[in-house]
């Protein structure tokens, strides 16, 4: 009797995971001799980023963002300056045109805070970011969690971490409005002879009175190729899922174990219902052309990491302050204001009384992200075997020395995964939903913005 044929292995997602600053996850590489970080100020870095990321066929790069900077460690910005812990840090939206016009299918999910932005401006920049880019832009839909960032923007501290999910349900309808709702599809007509470029009939104004926010206004944008962008959403805790089951299309997952995401993913899909998410979660490679230059090349990138650094990235987003803690004492994390999934998740992986000294051990690197570390055949073994156990769609690849390390992965481990079967070997055509999802540009019910559609 024939042997049973096995399904072929669901197709890897692949975006890079990067941000506009010198030091991202990974913190202390830009000191290793050949990072070329430290370039983020030039255009060309960032356009042959982009070509390089086509050339590998990822679907995205993915470009987080803060509005603040991380002084919670030490009470000041000392640490995260001195080390570049995302900071200096550019506008990441502004970068999105030129590396739209140096690729054709490469999509785009970009970070942006909506505590701090009118929606109505908000749209307008998201929906000129749709037009320039074809199509190929996404939104990771962030409600901060830096007290700096609301003392930038004129507030004493930021809001408490639940009303902030409550103000981004608000905000998602007062742009789902705007984007959906405002120009009809048969809008814009371009009739130059008889002089009608939009029939007034077919736009309306949005009227919005909400508890946070107010608009009365038609959308100044035509509709863009997918009207609204491609929703990411990366919160973890029970309110940031109640969130992505509502509204993300795509979720940002970082767990220790697959088992632990396995159960997340699944308790996202069951809340969502029939609506497709797509599940991604954070990894970072070191891939050599033998299992002994990997390691080699691990030992070389670990000589840069930088431990305060770290401390400081950390202190920020476990809203902790690691200075006040000596190396072996017991860390006392009480529930906070931060991002409380990063407290549950160090508690799990270290104990209940985890301390600076197991938490730098952990960040081999630089962060708390354990490298997957080979040669190509073993990462892509570790890959396959994180998306079959924990029922994911691919990663977020986070920088270690660049550009090396995405040379490397797609030189290495691309051309594996394509002979495996686990990853596509062509673009599809279409828009950046379009790829991600098989079929529609538009976003369809049951995702609440297909209510808000102008018929």
């Amino acid at each position: 009797m024939s042997e049973p044929m096995q399904a072929a292995p669901r197709p890897m997602l692949l975006n890079a995971f990067d941000m506009a600053c010198v030091g991202h996850i990974q913190q202390g590489m830009w000191r290793h001799p050949r990072d070329r970080s430290a370039q983020y100020t030039r255009l060309s870095h960032w356009t042959e980023l982009a070509r390089l990321l086509e050339r590998g066929l990822f679907d995205g790069l993915f470009l987080a963002d803060v509005l603040g900077v991380y002084d919670v460690y030490g009470g000041t910005p000392d640490a995260a300056l001195r080390g570049a812990a995302q900071v200096p840090l550019l506008d990441p939206t502004l970068l999105i045109p030129a590396m739209a016009a140096a690729t054709s299918h490469l999509g785009f999910g970009v970070t942006c805070n909506l505590a701090y932005e009118p929606p109505y401006l908000f749209a307008r920049r998201m929906s000129t970011l749709d037009h320039l880019t074809g199509g190929r832009i996404g939104w990771n839909i962030v409600t901060g969690y830096l007290d700096s960032a609301a003392r930038a923007l004129g507030y004493t501290a930021q809001m408490a971490h639940d009303d902030r999910y409550d103000l981004a349900d608000e905000y998602m309808a007062a742009v789902y409005a705007l984007w959906e709702g405002s120009w009809a599809e048969d809008a814009v007509r371009r009739d130059k002879a008889g002089g009608v470029y939009t029939d007034p009939t077919r736009v309306r104004r949005i009227h919005h009175h909400g508890a946070q926010y107010r608009l009365d206004a038609m959308h100044l944008c035509e509709p863009s190729p997918q009207r609204s962008p491609v929703l990411y959403q990366a919160g973890a805790s029970e309110r940031g899922r109640r969130f992505a089951a509502l509204h993300a299309e795509c979720v940002f997952v970082n767990g220790s174990t697959p088992e632990i995401v396995a159960a997340l993913v699944a308790d996202l899909r069951a809340r969502a219902g029939a609506r497709p998410i797509r599940a991604l979660v954070g990894a970072t490679v070191v891939v050599g052309r033998t299992a002994a230059e990997a390691q080699s090349m691990l030992a070389d990138y670990a000589a840069s990491a930088d431990a305060e650094a770290t401390l400081a990235h950390a202190s920020a987003s476990l809203g902790i302050d690691l200075a006040r803690f000596d190396m072996d004492q017991p860390i006392e994390a009480a529930p906070g204001n931060a991002i409380q999934s990063n407290v549950t998740a160090m508690a799990r992986i270290a104990g209940p009384a985890w301390t600076k000294r197991k938490l730098l051990e952990q960040s081999v690197l630089g962060s708390r992200q354990p490298p997957i570390v080979g040669d190509p055949a073993q990462v892509a073994d570790a890959l396959m075997q994180w998306m079959a156990l924990a029922d994911i769609d691919g990663f977020n690849l986070s920088r270690t020395v660049m550009p090396e390390c995405l040379e490397a992965f797609i030189d290495l481990v691309v051309p594996i995964l394509q002979e495996r079967g686990a990853y596509k070997t062509a673009y599809a055509s279409g828009t950046y939903r379009e790829k991600l999802f098989g079929a529609g540009r538009l976003l369809d019910a049951p995702h609440p913005a297909a209510g808000y559609r102008m018929v």
